[in-house]
């Protein structure tokens, strides 16, 4: 009986032990493995920003395409009245692994009723995915005010203003220098009068990190 008993407890402890081993890890250290922060050392090398700390600034040019006034000009509607289109965003911060924050000031200038209307918006902008991520294709939303620098007669000088924009961006293509390219909606609605500018864009430019 001794001798049984030695043989088959080692053998039970050893079973007990491999099958507290093999039970699944539940609750909060199973979940902890899914929140690891990112490792962005190499994300120059491969072709992101180094970290989320880190800014971007975006120079543009592009040209108002497509568009339509409503109740601004003379005319009820007039189509094709937006022409160029200069900006800057600046990448201000970014939620991590998800998207990122930037502030885009764009100028605009327009063509309608004979007049030539100008005029400069701000704007929280949201793009996702973030930065970090290097994924090259991105897209965003943007609500902000519009200011009018010259504007025609009897016509509001403030506008609300919001964008739809979907781009690819490629950074660090020369040092801290690479390039993107966009398209979208720019649209406005007229706060203090009746108006209304709906048109979509395209845009190039470069993009530099620091």
């Amino acid at each position: 009986m001794k001798t049984f008993l030695l043989i088959i407890l080692p053998l039970l402890v050893g079973s007990v032990g491999w099958a507290q081993s093999s039970q699944p890890i539940v609750g909060r250290d199973a979940a902890t493995k899914y929140f690891q922060k990112r490792d962005v050392s190499n994300d120059i090398q491969s072709g992101g920003i180094t970290g989320a700390n880190d800014h971007y600034l975006a120079l543009h040019y592009g040209r108002l395409m497509s568009s339509q006034s409503y109740d601004w000009g003379k005319n009820g509607q007039e189509d094709d009245v937006g022409k160029n289109n200069f900006g800057v965003t600046y990448r201000i911060g970014e939620w991590v692994n998800s998207m990122d924050m930037n502030i885009r000031i764009d100028y605009m200038d327009y063509e309608i009723a004979g007049e030539k209307p100008t005029k400069l918006s701000f704007l929280p902008l949201i793009t996702f995915p973030d930065a970090n991520s290097r994924f090259p294709l991105y897209f965003g939303a943007g609500l902000g005010l519009g200011v009018f620098l010259k504007q025609i007669n009897e016509k509001s000088a403030i506008s609300l203003d919001y964008q739809l924009v979907a781009g690819a961006r490629f950074f660090n293509v020369f040092e801290n220098t690479g390039f993107f390219i966009e398209a979208g909606l720019k649209n406005s609605l007229f706060i203090l009068s009746s108006g209304q500018y709906n048109g979509t864009f395209l845009a190039g430019g470069l993009v530099f990190t620091f």
